[in-house]
C-alpha cells in the first residue's frame, strides 16, 4: 500500500493530469467521491498518514461541490430515481439526494 494518497477525481471521472474526460458535473460522480474521502479519511485515521487526510478533505469538498453544481442544473421532474433515491439517500444520510428523490419522478 502507498504512503500517498491516489489523484483522481470521481466526480468528473478525470485521472488527474489525463485531460481524457470534459468536466460536467454528476451527481453519481459526486457520491463517489464522496465516498472515496470517507474511505481515504479512514486509513489516514489508521495509518496516522497526514497525505490520506488531506486528499479526504480535498475529496469530500469535491464531491460535496460536484453534487451541488450537479443538482442546480439537474430537472428532478425529468430526471432522478424516484422513491428509490428518496430511500437510499435516508440510507446513507444524504440530505439532497433524499430531497431530490422526493421531488423526481419514480
Amino acid at each position: 500500500m502507498s504512503s500517498s494518497a491516489p489523484e483522481a477525481s470521481a466526480a468528473t471521472g478525470d485521472i488527474a493530469g489525463s485531460g481524457s474526460r470534459p468536466r460536467h458535473p454528476s451527481l453519481v460522480g459526486g457520491h463517489a467521491q464522496y465516498i472515496k474521502a470517507a474511505v481515504e479519511g479512514a486509513i489516514g485515521n489508521v495509518t496516522g498518514s497526514e497525505a490520506w487526510e488531506a486528499s479526504a478533505q480535498r475529496d469530500r469538498k469535491e464531491g460535496i461541490e460536484s453534487m451541488k453544481a450537479a443538482s442546480a442544473v439537474r430537472d428532478p421532474q425529468q430526471s432522478g430515481l424516484g422513491k428509490a433515491e428518496e430511500l437510499a439517500g435516508k440510507v446513507v444520510g444524504c440530505e439532497g439526494m433524499e430531497k431530490e428523490g422526493a421531488q423526481s419522478k419514480s
